[in-house]
Protein backbone atom coordinates (compact mmCIF):
# COMPACT_ATOMS: atom_id res chain seq x y z
CA UNK A 1 0.00 0.00 0.00
CA UNK A 2 2.94 1.89 0.86
CA UNK A 3 4.53 1.93 -2.76
CA UNK A 4 1.34 2.27 -4.46
CA UNK A 5 1.12 5.48 -2.42
CA UNK A 6 4.66 6.65 -3.77
CA UNK A 7 4.00 5.85 -6.39
CA UNK A 8 0.21 7.44 -7.07
CA UNK A 9 2.35 10.57 -5.50
CA UNK A 10 5.35 10.28 -7.94
CA UNK A 11 3.11 9.78 -10.73
CA UNK A 12 1.00 13.49 -9.48
CA UNK A 13 4.57 15.13 -9.50
CA UNK A 14 5.66 13.81 -12.79
CA UNK A 15 2.14 14.89 -14.34
CA UNK A 16 2.63 18.38 -12.96
CA UNK A 17 6.38 18.66 -14.39
CA UNK A 18 5.12 17.84 -17.48
CA UNK A 19 2.72 20.37 -17.51
CA UNK A 20 4.77 23.02 -16.62
CA UNK A 21 6.86 22.09 -19.77
CA UNK A 22 4.13 22.42 -21.88
CA UNK A 23 2.69 25.34 -20.12
CA UNK A 24 3.72 29.02 -20.57
CA UNK A 25 6.04 30.48 -19.09
CA UNK A 26 4.08 32.18 -16.12
CA UNK A 27 1.55 30.49 -13.53
CA UNK A 28 -2.07 30.20 -15.23
CA UNK A 29 -3.39 30.55 -12.29
CA UNK A 30 -2.85 34.24 -12.40
CA UNK A 31 -3.74 34.31 -16.40
CA UNK A 32 -5.08 38.34 -16.14
CA UNK A 33 -5.78 38.63 -19.55
CA UNK A 34 -8.00 37.43 -22.12
CA UNK A 35 -4.77 36.89 -24.29
CA UNK A 36 -3.24 34.50 -21.15
CA UNK A 37 -6.20 32.57 -20.82
CA UNK A 38 -6.15 31.89 -24.72
CA UNK A 39 -2.16 31.16 -24.11
CA UNK A 40 -2.94 28.98 -21.22
CA UNK A 41 -5.58 27.23 -23.67
CA UNK A 42 -3.80 26.74 -26.40
CA UNK A 43 -0.39 24.28 -26.36
CA UNK A 44 1.31 25.95 -29.63
CA UNK A 45 0.87 29.73 -27.99
CA UNK A 46 2.25 27.98 -24.78
CA UNK A 47 5.22 26.95 -26.48
CA UNK A 48 5.45 30.48 -28.37
CA UNK A 49 6.00 32.21 -25.04
CA UNK A 50 8.01 29.25 -23.03
CA UNK A 51 10.59 30.88 -26.24
CA UNK A 52 9.72 34.11 -25.56
CA UNK A 53 10.91 34.15 -22.47
CA UNK A 54 14.22 32.26 -22.78
CA UNK A 55 14.60 34.60 -25.94
CA UNK A 56 14.07 37.68 -23.11
CA UNK A 57 16.29 36.55 -20.73
CA UNK A 58 19.54 35.72 -23.51
CA UNK A 59 18.77 39.84 -24.58
CA UNK A 60 19.15 40.78 -20.97
CA UNK A 61 22.11 38.75 -20.25
CA UNK A 62 23.57 40.76 -23.32
CA UNK A 63 22.20 44.16 -21.91
CA UNK A 64 23.79 43.27 -18.53
CA UNK A 65 26.78 42.21 -20.29
CA UNK A 66 27.74 45.43 -22.49
CA UNK A 67 30.77 47.45 -21.70
CA UNK A 68 29.10 50.71 -21.44
CA UNK A 69 25.14 51.70 -20.66
CA UNK A 70 24.08 48.19 -19.31
CA UNK A 71 21.73 49.52 -16.54
CA UNK A 72 20.31 52.24 -18.83
CA UNK A 73 20.25 49.02 -21.48
CA UNK A 74 18.68 46.62 -19.30
CA UNK A 75 15.99 49.31 -18.25
CA UNK A 76 14.67 50.15 -21.18
CA UNK A 77 14.59 46.32 -22.20
CA UNK A 78 12.20 45.64 -19.40
CA UNK A 79 10.11 48.73 -20.34
CA UNK A 80 9.75 47.94 -23.75
CA UNK A 81 8.82 43.67 -22.81
CA UNK A 82 5.95 45.61 -20.27
CA UNK A 83 4.86 47.65 -23.24
CA UNK A 84 5.19 44.77 -25.72
CA UNK A 85 2.76 42.41 -22.84
CA UNK A 86 0.49 45.06 -23.00
CA UNK A 87 0.05 45.43 -26.58
CA UNK A 88 -0.14 41.71 -26.73
CA UNK A 89 -2.69 41.74 -24.19
CA UNK A 90 -4.57 44.66 -26.35
CA UNK A 91 -5.52 41.62 -28.97
CA UNK A 92 -9.18 40.98 -27.08
CA UNK A 93 -9.67 44.29 -29.74
CA UNK A 94 -9.02 41.74 -32.79
CA UNK A 95 -12.41 40.31 -32.10
CA UNK A 96 -12.53 36.62 -33.87
CA UNK A 97 -8.67 37.56 -35.12
CA UNK A 98 -8.01 37.27 -31.16
CA UNK A 99 -5.22 34.29 -32.34
CA UNK A 100 -3.90 35.38 -34.83
CA UNK A 101 -3.02 38.73 -32.98
CA UNK A 102 -1.43 37.13 -30.52
CA UNK A 103 0.68 34.72 -32.16
CA UNK A 104 1.69 37.64 -34.36
CA UNK A 105 2.83 39.63 -31.38
CA UNK A 106 4.96 36.76 -30.26
CA UNK A 107 6.25 35.68 -33.70
CA UNK A 108 7.18 40.34 -33.92
CA UNK A 109 8.95 40.43 -30.38
CA UNK A 110 11.00 37.47 -30.92
CA UNK A 111 11.92 38.60 -34.20
CA UNK A 112 12.73 42.44 -32.80
CA UNK A 113 14.99 40.96 -29.29
CA UNK A 114 16.72 38.61 -31.70
CA UNK A 115 17.86 41.52 -34.45
CA UNK A 116 18.27 44.04 -31.77
CA UNK A 117 20.78 42.19 -29.55
CA UNK A 118 22.37 39.71 -32.14
CA UNK A 119 21.10 36.77 -30.53
CA UNK A 120 21.74 34.10 -33.34
CA UNK A 121 24.46 34.72 -35.96
CA UNK A 122 23.09 36.30 -39.27
CA UNK A 123 22.37 34.36 -42.17
CA UNK A 124 23.35 37.02 -44.59
CA UNK A 125 24.86 40.47 -44.46
CA UNK A 126 24.87 43.03 -47.72
CA UNK A 127 26.08 46.55 -47.40
CA UNK A 128 24.07 48.94 -49.90
CA UNK A 129 25.23 52.42 -51.43
CA UNK A 130 22.64 54.44 -51.16
CA UNK A 131 21.33 57.53 -53.95
CA UNK A 132 24.52 56.94 -56.40
CA UNK A 133 26.96 57.36 -52.88
CA UNK A 134 29.14 55.35 -51.85
CA UNK A 135 28.99 57.02 -49.00
CA UNK A 136 25.93 56.79 -48.21
CA UNK A 137 25.56 53.42 -46.96
CA UNK A 138 23.10 51.12 -45.19
CA UNK A 139 24.00 47.31 -43.65
CA UNK A 140 21.61 44.95 -43.45
CA UNK A 141 21.59 41.39 -41.36
CA UNK A 142 19.53 39.39 -42.08
CA UNK A 143 17.79 36.79 -38.81
CA UNK A 144 16.08 33.08 -39.78
CA UNK A 145 13.94 33.54 -37.04
CA UNK A 146 10.40 32.34 -37.36
CA UNK A 147 9.10 35.44 -38.90
CA UNK A 148 12.43 36.47 -40.45
CA UNK A 149 13.59 39.62 -39.99
CA UNK A 150 16.70 42.55 -40.40
CA UNK A 151 18.85 44.50 -38.64
CA UNK A 152 19.37 47.82 -40.00
CA UNK A 153 22.52 49.94 -39.76
CA UNK A 154 23.02 53.01 -40.66
CA UNK A 155 25.35 55.78 -39.25
CA UNK A 156 24.66 55.57 -35.53
CA UNK A 157 21.15 54.18 -36.04
CA UNK A 158 20.09 50.96 -35.38
CA UNK A 159 16.76 49.51 -35.95
CA UNK A 160 14.85 45.86 -36.95
CA UNK A 161 12.43 45.07 -39.30
CA UNK A 162 10.36 41.87 -40.50
CA UNK A 163 9.42 40.55 -43.47
CA UNK A 164 6.29 41.97 -44.82
CA UNK A 165 4.19 40.01 -47.69
CA UNK A 166 4.86 41.54 -51.15
CA UNK A 167 3.92 40.96 -54.95
CA UNK A 168 7.65 40.64 -56.12
CA UNK A 169 11.15 40.38 -53.95
CA UNK A 170 11.30 40.48 -50.32
CA UNK A 171 10.02 43.83 -48.24
CA UNK A 172 11.22 44.12 -44.85
CA UNK A 173 9.75 46.95 -42.39
CA UNK A 174 11.06 48.56 -39.74
CA UNK A 175 9.96 51.59 -36.86
CA UNK A 176 8.49 54.65 -38.21
CA UNK A 177 7.81 54.01 -42.06
CA UNK A 178 12.01 52.71 -42.58
CA UNK A 179 11.89 49.66 -44.85
CA UNK A 180 14.25 48.23 -47.89
CA UNK A 181 12.85 46.45 -51.03
CA UNK A 182 15.21 44.12 -52.06
CA UNK A 183 14.98 42.74 -55.91
CA UNK A 184 18.20 41.19 -56.48
CA UNK A 185 21.04 43.14 -56.52
CA UNK A 186 19.09 46.41 -56.27
CA UNK A 187 16.95 47.83 -53.04
CA UNK A 188 14.79 50.89 -52.28
CA UNK A 189 15.24 51.60 -48.98
CA UNK A 190 13.11 54.57 -47.04
CA UNK A 191 14.36 56.58 -44.23
CA UNK A 192 12.08 57.01 -40.94
CA UNK A 193 10.29 59.74 -40.99
CA UNK A 194 10.35 63.03 -40.59
CA UNK A 195 12.65 62.78 -43.79
CA UNK A 196 10.69 59.30 -45.16
CA UNK A 197 13.18 59.94 -48.41
CA UNK A 198 13.35 56.71 -50.89
CA UNK A 199 16.81 55.60 -52.11
CA UNK A 200 17.63 53.65 -54.82
CA UNK A 201 20.56 51.31 -52.85
CA UNK A 202 23.04 48.65 -55.02
CA UNK A 203 24.56 45.98 -53.25
CA UNK A 204 28.39 46.32 -52.79
CA UNK A 205 30.33 43.46 -53.86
Amino acid sequence: MRHALALSGYLAMLSTAVAAQEGPSFDCTGAASTAEELVCADAALAMRDRAMAETFAAAMEVARGLDVGAAETEAALRTFQRGWIKGRDDCWKAGDGLRDCVEAAYLRREAELVATYMLRDSVAMTAWSCAGTPANEVVTFFFDTTLPSVRFERGDSVDVGVLTPTASGSRYDGSFGRFIWIRGDTATYRDPDPDGTEMTCVARP
